[in-house]
Order: structure tokens, then C-alpha cells, then sequence
């Protein structure tokens, strides 16, 4: 009798589709992990951006704008962000962020946090003062 080496069709296909069922799996995961990184780093820049806002009101009793903050080096924004400050008075600000890579279904897309007399960029229920929160 002779001795065959090797796996047959069958139990090759088999391993094909264990595969296939683990990476359908997988899949989701990362795309919901990539989706977190983005919500962080938006969440983060805001942090940052508040941070600097606030040291910059104690020195000089007025907001700056993200243009002067840039311009000074002491704000940069994570790669694909974009802040935009609005309502920049002497005695509040509000700013949104967005990334670039975030694609347009994925909820929430947009990051927001205001300080002082300024008026939230998107008003809710949930808003605190100088905490970011994502819509």
C-alpha cells in the first residue's frame, strides 16, 4: 500500500473557510477600534486646546485665537484634525473639531467644547463647559 503526503481538497477547504469565518469576525472589530482612535485624537485636541486657552487667559485676561496659538507653537492639532474656534470673545470660546479621515457614516463625526459667556457650537443637554463631546 502506498503512503499519500498532503491534505486532501476537502481539508483544504475547510481551513479556507475557518479562515474566512474568522476574519469576518475580525473585520468589524478593527474598523470599530480605527473609529475610537479618531474620536479620541479629536477628543484630545480639544483637551489640549483648552488647556492652552485657559494658561493663556491667566497671563493675559483674554482668549487667543487658534491662528495666534498656532503661529506661537504652543497648539497643534493631531495629523487629519481640523479645529475651528468660534464665538472667540475676551470672556469665552467655542471650537469644533474634525478629522478628515473619518468617514461621512460614521456617528458621531464631529467634536465640540466651549468656555465661558461663549454658546456651545451645537447645544444639547449633555454640554459642559470646557468638557468635548462628540455628536
Amino acid at each position: 500500500m502506498q503512503v499519500r503526503k498532503g491534505f486532501t481538497l476537502i481539508e483544504l477547504l475547510i481551513v479556507v473557510v475557518i479562515i474566512g469565518i474568522l476574519a469576518a469576525i475580525a473585520v468589524p472589530k478593527f474598523v470599530s477600534t480605527k473609529q475610537k482612535a479618531y474620536l479620541a485624537s479629536m477628543k484630545s485636541d480639544l483637551r489640549n486646546l483648552v488647556t492652552i486657552e485657559e494658561a493663556y487667559f491667566s497671563d493675559q485676561t483674554t482668549y487667543a485665537s487658534t491662528a495666534s496659538l498656532k503661529t506661537a507653537g504652543s497648539f497643534q492639532t493631531s495629523k487629519g484634525n481640523t479645529v475651528t474656534v468660534s464665538n472667540n470673545t475676551t470672556t469665552g470660546w467655542s471650537a469644533t473639531v474634525t478629522n478628515v479621515s473619518v468617514p461621512s457614516t460614521m456617528v458621531p463625526s464631529q467634536c465640540d467644547v466651549w468656555v465661558g459667556a461663549a454658546l456651545p457650537p451645537n447645544p444639547s443637554t449633555d454640554s459642559i463647559e470646557g468638557a468635548p463631546i462628540c455628536h
